[in-house]
């Protein structure tokens, strides 16, 4: 005899919450991240997303030749500090830094040959795209926190860069 109230399919699977859905694609594209998982419930989901870069070619230049430093008489101990001055001193920073979030290499444009995304003395929006952080093989876009005008672009194109380490200054 068959029970009238057990349900056709023995597993059930939960339903999908659209809402829910999409509030993670929003934390993806508000956060930068590529993707987010979460479990609930017994309810497991996973919001990835593809960046569209085109990919990187790389050029590898080989190492400087330096010649060694020739030996002369010891300098007096008031040399180093002309030594000190001819290195750049950091300049004043007008504005706001936006630092690398990771470690990776900056690319300037979305694929090789395309124009930069910024220049010096453009006004850039808040979250608009100011250059993108390769690491580990995934183009990283690096957004604009607030809006305000590029004054200097401290990253040369294809440059390794540091965690915390200064990439754009917005005034």
């Amino acid at each position: 005899m068959s029970n009238p109230k057990a349900p056709a399919d023995p597993v059930e699977a939960p339903a999908i919450d659209a809402r829910l859905v999409r509030k993670l694609a929003d934390i993806l594209k508000d956060t930068g991240l590529s993707e987010i998982e979460v479990e609930h419930a017994g309810l497991k989901i996973r919001v990835a997303r593809e960046l569209t870069a085109a990919p990187v070619n790389y050029v590898q230049a080989a190492a400087p030749a330096y010649a060694p430093a020739p030996v002369a008489a010891p300098a007096p101990a008031a040399a180093p500090a002309p030594a000190a001055e001819a290195a750049p001193a950091p300049a004043a920073v007008r504005g706001d830094a936006v630092k690398s979030p990771m470690v990776g290499t900056a690319y300037l444009s979305p694929q090789p040959g395309a124009d930069a995304f910024i220049k010096v003395g453009d006004t850039v929006s808040a979250g608009q795209t100011l250059l993108i952080v390769e690491a580990m093989k995934t183009m990283n876009p690096i957004s604009a926190p607030k809006a305000g005008k590029v004054v200097e672009i401290l990253v040369a194109d294809a440059q390794p860069v540091e965690f915390g380490e200064p990439l754009v200054v917005i005034e």
